[in-house]
């Protein structure tokens, strides 16, 4: 079988069995939907409708993802769901707002990412040579040994965060 170019980073339009791309990085959901529930409470189908909107309708995410996330996002006090015409409208708590400003940083990734994959299912996905980059940086992280001092963490972690907004950017670093 033969790679897909999107595998590299983590973009498998034939992920999900047929069922469509995989847009999502595993926990992505689970700071997305709170983050959309502190802008404006409101149900399941809304969420829906508003990551479709956030694809430009190129993606939509099936009830089968959103609601579980809900009812974890529930179990776990970041956000509450009080019965509304027999449907749940959801709120943040306070102990979600805490958590959504703890994980500012990883929500931001979330949301570039989002931008990555609606170009991707547009077909304005990133030529070779930056799939070929990314390939060689996912490359050099995992040959790494293994054991990251705290300083190692800091100095790298700052790297890639550097060099993530420089491109958003359009700067060079």
């Amino acid at each position: 079988m033969r790679d897909h170019p999107h595998q590299r980073d983590g973009f498998d339009p034939r992920a999900g069995r047929g069922r469509g791309p995989r847009v999502f990085a595993p926990g992505d959901l689970k700071l997305l939907l709170p983050a959309l529930i502190a802008e404006q409470p409101c149900h399941g189908y809304d969420l829906i409708r508003q990551i479709e909107s956030l694809f430009d309708g190129a993606y939509t995410p099936s009830p089968g993802v959103i609601y579980p996330t809900l009812t974890f996002l529930e179990e776990s006090d970041l956000i509450q769901g009080d019965a509304d015409g027999g449907k749940k409208r959801y709120t943040i708590t306070d102990a979600g707002r805490l958590f959504l400003s703890e994980q500012a940083v990883a929500l931001d990734g979330v949301r570039m990412r989002i931008d990555v994959s609606k170009r991707s299912l547009r077909g304005h996905d990133r030529p070779p040579e930056i799939h070929e980059a990314v390939h060689n940086l996912r490359h050099a992280l995992h040959s790494h040994h293994g054991r990251w001092s705290p300083e190692e963490i800091v100095r790298v972690a700052a790297l890639l965060n550097r060099t993530a907004q420089a491109i958003a950017d359009g700067k060079d670093q």
